[in-house]
């Protein structure tokens, strides 16, 4: 397996893609209100929906980017310790696992699910997905099972690091 970056700076490649994300819904929500009360938004008709549906998109913006602040603190906050022999995985954990006797590398953290860190080599899973709910409280040597995708898989957790 490829050398593998430390974790803080997994955690600081993960809290710039959550920035990141964060700015660019900033201006989406910006130019959905500007859409919502555009002179040119102003019903013609009782069947004119424009103005309303750009209100509706600026409202789905604005929970976006509430839940992606509340995430980029919890990332933040995120302890980057490396984790002593035989402890279990909790937030901030890197797991190695095998899955098929194919290794793969995750990190535990408490947002950001599904980003891909370190050139794609670390995948990020949170507590509530089935594979972070599966490896939370593991440690190197257990296995578990998880249903994905209607199919129950085997999970050998190598190293919690």
């Amino acid at each position: 397996m490829p050398a593998v970056p430390p974790k803080s700076e997994l955690k600081e490649e993960l809290t710039r893609a959550l920035a990141a994300d964060l700015e660019t819904r900033e201006r989406a929500h910006r130019a959905a209100l500007e859409g919502a009360t555009h002179e040119e938004a102003k019903p013609e008709n009782d069947k004119d929906t424009r103005a309303l549906e750009q209100s509706y998109l600026a409202r789905g913006e604005a929970l976006r980017i509430e839940e992606l602040r509340q995430g980029l603190v919890a990332v933040k906050a995120m302890p980057a310790r490396p984790f002593a022999q035989g402890e279990p995985a909790s937030a901030g954990a890197l797991v190695q696992i095998e899955q098929d006797s194919v290794p793969a590398l995750v990190l535990l953290a408490p947002f950001g699910g599904g980003a891909r860190l370190a050139g794609g080599l670390v995948q990020v899973v949170t507590p509530q997905s089935p594979l972070g709910r599966a490896l939370l409280g593991k440690r190197a040597g257990d296995d578990c099972e998880i249903l994905l995708a209607g199919r129950t898989r085997a999970i050998v957790v190598s190293a919690v690091q």
